[in-house]
């Protein structure tokens, strides 16, 4: 069974299960909307601890990918790091339902930052910026936040949800104070269009890549990597610079920016990406190591990691 939407912008068929996603998807929106912002974090606790508790979902794989990056901690810590994982997850999908009731002023009340004027400083260069992030914290806020509060609107490099309407929904969050969004797919001649602007751009940069790709230690272990944003601001010129978003309880975050070092690589072209995507992706182990907890540990990092080069030999594979 399909369904027809006639809006001018969407003349075409959706299958029902899509629509009832959403139906499903707005629903559980309405309810949090009713719920005051503090209330949203209450809740999105109980949930992650439900999921965790009773469902189990991706539970195994969540445990095992945190025993290898921290081979050190007890059981009971490992166990408590990854409850505390579902909760952020719940909390910062609940979250972005509540982003309608956003207004600048809400948002610099709960959203904070003593790096923002980092920003400033590199663009004052002129050759644009690439914001790397990862699924840490609340990925989607810090984007809304970051672009907001600095004054410098992000160009989003976004991945196509499978239901078009829920993928309306998150971008019409994303961009309502001045953002936009860019589909990968048609992302490599935006991506250079804004850096020539001297314009920034964000992309989340720690999703697993393909296993004939690029291989970078993350946690011990080698892991597929994304080589995209290494070869931008090598193409580009342009500097890197990662952004953290921390929760500090009470519904309240702090930004923290860290710049990735770009004017230091030798060797070939291939050498040179290899090496920045490693010190992107040191620079986010360093802060998950900081706060497990807000890092997206049942996301299949590792799948990949029997089809490592020699080179990454390592005692657990």
């Amino acid at each position: 069974m399909v369904f027809f939407d006639s809006s001018p912008a969407f003349r075409t068929f959706y299958p029902m299960r899509d629509v009832l996603e959403y139906i499903a998807y707005r629903f559980v929106g309405f309810f949090v909307r009713l719920l005051p912002w503090r209330g949203v974090s209450v809740f999105g606790s109980a949930l992650g601890s439900l999921i965790f508790y009773v469902f189990h979902f991706r539970k195994k794989l969540t445990l095992q990918n945190l025993r290898h990056a921290f081979p050190k901690k007890s059981q009971n810590e490992i166990k408590t790091i990854a409850r505390a994982s579902y909760q952020n997850v719940c909390i910062s999908l609940l979250e972005v339902f509540w982003f309608s009731r956003f207004t600048p002023k809400k948002v610099r009340a709960i959203v904070k930052s003593d790096d923002l004027h980092k920003m400033d400083e590199v663009l004052a260069e002129g050759k644009g910026l690439i914001m790397l992030s990862g699924h840490f914290g609340n990925w989607e806020l810090i984007a809304l936040s970051v672009g907001l509060l600095s004054g410098h609107p992000l160009t989003i490099i976004v991945q196509e949800q499978r239901n078009k309407f829920v993928d309306r929904f998150m971008n019409s969050a994303r961009t309502m104070f001045g953002n936009k969004v860019v589909v990968m797919d048609k992302a490599p001649r935006e991506i250079l269009r804004e850096l020539r602007d001297n314009g920034v751009v964000a992309m989340l940069a720690d999703q697993s890549g393909p296993q004939e790709g690029l291989f970078v230690r993350y946690f011990h272990r080698p892991a597929a990597t994304h080589k995209g944003p290494a070869v931008f601001s090598l193409r580009a010129n342009a500097p890197i610079v990662m952004a953290f978003l921390i929760r500090e309880g009470n519904g309240r975050y702090k930004i923290e920016l860290a710049d990735v070092d770009t004017s230091t690589l030798t060797g070939t072209d291939d050498e040179k990406i290899r090496e920045l995507t490693q010190r992107h992706v040191a620079l986010l182990e360093h802060y998950v190591a900081r706060y497990p907890d807000h890092w997206l540990w049942m996301h299949k990092r590792w799948k990949h990691v029997d089809k490592a080069p020699a080179e990454f030999a390592t005692e657990e594979t």
